[in-house]
């Protein structure tokens, strides 16, 4: 069977709107943490529910993931880059994963509980200051490491979109 050269159109859907909500929360998370403005509690609580939203979506763009057949990388990225482009998307899978993830455990071991739409979500974890120390830790360095992928998977498509005009970038674009 041939491989389609262009993502389906639920994948790339994800594929957006999960950048712009995942973009939204970094700005927002590194944002609240340089600011002790009166808006950062209304910025925490945005925070937290979109947190929230992406654990969710991330469940969906996994499961999209499994079930789709996906665009090959072309002939011409040599074999180093695909490995790259294979080992960059799997840490985005997993820092997508750990992100909300951290957030929620976090959330849990200081004892703040959650809700997400109005429903309360169950807490996982007693209160333990410990706990949500090692949580808030995990939460950071995820959150730089994303910066680091998404800065990676930018100069990237940028590359092939706009240097190597092979097909990659525009596999998530077009219809």
């Amino acid at each position: 069977m041939n491989k389609p050269i262009v993502y389906p159109l639920a994948m790339r859907v994800m594929h957006w709107l999960m950048a712009a909500l995942v973009l939204s929360l970094v700005f927002a998370g590194l944002t609240m943490v340089k600011s002790l403005g009166p808006w950062q509690q209304q910025l925490l609580a945005w925070h937290k529910a979109m947190g929230l939203l992406a654990m969710l979506a991330i469940l969906v763009r996994l499961y999209l993931r499994l079930r789709s057949d996906t665009p090959k990388l072309p002939d011409s990225v040599p074999k180093m880059q695909q490995i790259a482009a294979k080992l960059t998307q799997l840490g985005f899978y997993i820092l997508l994963v750990v992100m909300p993830l951290s957030g929620y455990l976090m959330q849990n071991a200081a004892g703040r509980p959650l809700e997400l739409f109005g429903l309360p979500l169950p807490s996982l974890l007693n209160t333990d200051l410990a706990l949500y120390g090692l949580f808030r830790e995990i939460h950071g360095w995820a959150a730089l490491l994303l910066v680091l992928l998404l800065v990676v998977h930018i100069i990237a498509a940028l590359y092939h979109g706009l240097i190597k005009r092979d097909g990659v970038f525009s596999s998530m674009l077009r219809r």
